[in-house]
């Protein structure tokens, strides 16, 4: 299929880990939230939700009940939609980061090296990795690769060849977070070549920090690529105005489609093409 023709996938970020309601206020915290958010999300076009989950007083949680009760929810109230659960490393430490893999979501983000963050170096020693993407295969869960630099493409690409992360890749480009890969147009060129010359059949999708969320958007849907939003990454639709909600940057990447004469990919669509289980 020719990549203009090539349903788009749009993945929303409810959540994460650093935002909280005093970045904006719109920001889903408690798990009721959090399932109207995505909901909203999922009838403005997403097909993907990318989910942390929080304690009460906000801060980040790697409580699988909490994870159980998001997931109920989503499956609920957006049926057929993609559950992928964040293995982040904000949310827990060593193998708690993978305690809610055994609620076999269809999905989950995993980290296969470290790198420098603002403030702090994000871990994923070997085995850890090794453990997490263990679990997934254990659990029929598919890894969501979040490469942070170009050495995390080709790790991955090592471990689809030996057998770690059985089948079809598919690889996220992570990009704009301070002290890791800034926004330049060369290296995601260079990622999407370096994509497909080592995992041909892979599936590529990349998330923009911040500012540069709408244009990694952008360049993903005119390039042929899937595309990540969400108030997660961004909690603003311009420099003076604050994003209402998921559903109003979903929206927002469902015009790029438009613009690029991309189909957004259904529920259904987006499990075809990423080889997921039937919902």
């Amino acid at each position: 299929m020719s990549d203009n023709l090539k349903p788009c996938i749009i993945c929303v970020a409810i959540t994460g880990s650093v935002p909280t309601k005093a970045n904006n206020p719109a920001l889903p915290i408690s798990v009721a939230e959090q399932i109207e958010s995505t909901q909203e999300a999922f009838e403005a076009g997403a097909a993907i939700v990318h989910a942390h989950v929080r304690n009460d007083d906000q801060t980040p949680s790697s409580d699988p009940d909490r994870f159980a009760r998001l997931m109920e929810g989503v499956q609920k109230h957006c049926p057929g939609m993609i559950i992928q659960l964040s293995t982040g490393g904000r949310s827990g430490a060593g193998q708690a980061r993978g305690g809610m893999l055994p609620l076999r979501p269809d999905m989950a983000s995993l980290s296969v090296g470290s790198n420098n963050f603002p403030t702090r170096v994000y871990e994923n020693p070997p085995d850890l990795v090794d453990w997490l993407a263990g679990e997934m295969r254990t659990y029929g869960v598919k890894p969501e690769i979040e490469a942070f630099d170009l050495s995390h493409i080709h790790q991955a690409a090592a471990m689809n060849r030996d057998g770690r992360i059985p089948g079809q890749l598919y690889v996220q480009f992570v990009m704009g977070v301070k002290n890791a890969m800034p926004v330049d147009r060369d290296v995601f060129d260079y990622y999407i070549r370096t994509v497909q010359r080592l995992a041909p059949d892979a599936e590529w999708c990349a998330a923009g920090i911040g500012r540069h969320q709408i244009t990694l958007n952008e360049w993903c849907v005119s390039a042929g690529g899937h595309a990540r939003t969400g108030l997660e990454d961004n909690v603003r639709i311009d420099a003076n105005t604050l994003a209402p909600s998921n559903a109003a940057l979903v929206r927002r990447t469902v015009e790029l489609c438009e613009k690029y004469r991309r189909p957004v990919a259904t529920w259904q669509q987006a499990r075809e093409m990423l080889r997921l289980r039937a919902a």
